[in-house]
């Protein structure tokens, strides 16, 4: 079976939970035999099922050590307490939050995919998440991510560029 074909059954959050740096990474893994089909806690146990019917493997339960199934909730900022460090906007793997240096920044509801990767590096816990009913179809969050890596990528690029033309 094809990576891509893992790729589209994974719920597309790219939250590294799974011990990967995406879902496409984690796909790919699986794809080689080098990661099991278990560790995708946004996926949970059906993606967990969905998987293995996709492989032909037995069903088995979601590894509960790479974390635990939860409802779909998205990234909610308290705009008044967010002091503009930009720390989470470079976490978002899908460019969900948006904002400028030293100014307030928001979520897009619609794109965040609840990974919770913006959490940690805010220093002053002003990030929440909040239940929502469903998060963006996973289409729009691969779209996301990759639209994010090929801009990262043309950035690094650039700069290295910039930084030759000095020398």
């Amino acid at each position: 079976m094809s990576a891509r074909d893992i790729d589209a059954i994974l719920p597309q959050t790219q939250c590294t939970q799974c011990g990967f740096p995406g879902c496409r990474p984690y796909a790919e893994a699986i794809a080689a035999g080098e990661a099991d089909i278990d560790r995708c806690p946004p996926g949970g146990d059906d993606g967990v099922r969905r998987l293995a019917a996709l492989l032909g493997r037995p069903a088995k339960p979601l590894d509960r050590r790479y974390g635990e199934s939860l409802p779909p909730r998205v990234a909610v900022i308290d705009e008044a307490a967010c002091i503009g460090c930009t720390k989470c906007i470079a976490a978002c793997p899908v460019d969900a939050i948006v904002g400028a240096s030293k100014l307030m920044h928001t979520v897009l509801a619609a794109w965040c995919t609840g990974c919770e990767l913006c959490v940690p590096p805010c220093p002053v816990d002003c990030i929440a998440l909040a239940p929502v009913t469903a998060l963006p179809a996973p289409d729009l969050s691969r779209a996301r991510h990759d639209q994010r890596a090929a801009r990262l990528a043309r950035d690094a690029a650039e700069q290295a560029r910039r930084l030759a033309s000095y020398e």
